[in-house]
């Protein structure tokens, strides 16, 4: 099923203020509802080869699989069941790529990455995410953050030893407690959620929201909604702003309109042949 007609995205990437190149990595395709953000670390330019591994891994493994059929078989729960292997088999394969070229090439020793993806489909989307890298939902005019930061940061405010307001001004606030190419195996956080035309997703690097508040987010995207590329490159422009202190990046999905997969028999038979 081709999605472009349902969902419209933007993407905005760019090195800071302070950073001499850029880490980050974003990847995007409407036709079959993927969005993908890295934000790499390693010493010498390594950062951006994990992360750049970990986009052109998923989209390229992604398309092929949505290409080959697959969306065929994403209507109802089994869709979501589809989409959450689908996701935990492909982020694998990245953390492998990765991991495996940090063990054979000494300058890339120690190299990994964030990780947010979203997958849509069948008037849902699936978010799955590895490290402090954000997704963000703005619906109706409300800004709600969807993923909870892998980080030694949140389990402070989790434990209680700080607030959300204290941790804003913390040193701690790039130690991620997960992160893709580190281990040989990483456990990726997946969840599964309901869209509605008029929503926007937003995807972003800890750049965009360590320099930027939720509340001046939102209202970036309301005032720019109808501007998906403006508003992307307003957000960037906002880090920049404010000291651009990291590399920032950002992933903008808006619902266009609805999506469900076909349920029919034709959808069924396409589905069987397949196999």
């Amino acid at each position: 099923m081709n999605l472009s007609q349902a969902l419209e995205i933007a993407t905005c990437t760019d090195p800071g203020m302070v950073r001499s190149h850029n880490e980050d990595s974003v990847a995007a395709d409407a036709s079959i509802g993927v969005a993908v953000l890295a934000d790499g670390m390693g010493g010498y330019n390594a950062g951006e080869v994990a992360s750049g591994m970990a986009t052109t891994v998923l989209t390229t493994e992604l398309q092929h699989l949505l290409a080959s059929g697959e969306a065929a078989a994403m209507a109802g729960a089994a869709g979501r069941e589809r989409a959450e292997a689908m996701l935990r088999a492909e982020i694998a394969k990245a953390n492998t790529s990765i991991y495996q070229a940090a063990q054979s090439q000494p300058q890339y020793a120690g190299m990994g990455t964030t990780l947010v993806v979203a997958l849509f489909y069948d008037n849902r989307v699936t978010v799955a995410h590895i490290g402090d890298s954000r997704v963000y939902r703005l619906r109706d005019d409300e800004l709600v953050q969807i993923t909870k930061d892998h980080s030694l940061l949140q389990e402070q405010i989790d434990s209680g030893m700080i607030t959300a307001e204290q941790a804003r001004f913390s040193q701690n606030k790039n130690l991620v407690t997960r992160a893709l190419g580190i281990d040989p195996t990483v456990d990726a956080e997946i969840r599964e959620y309901e869209t509605q035309p008029g929503d926007l997703w937003l995807l972003c690097s800890d750049g965009l929201n360590d320099m930027v508040s939720d509340e001046d987010i939102a209202m970036t995207l309301q005032a720019l909604a109808s501007n998906l590329p403006l508003a992307a490159q307003q957000l960037v422009q906002m880090a920049n702003d404010n000291g651009g202190r990291d590399n920032v990046s950002v992933v903008l999905v808006r619902v266009v309109r609805d999506y469900a997969a076909p349920k029919g028999l034709l959808a069924r038979l396409f589905g069987w042949l397949r196999h």
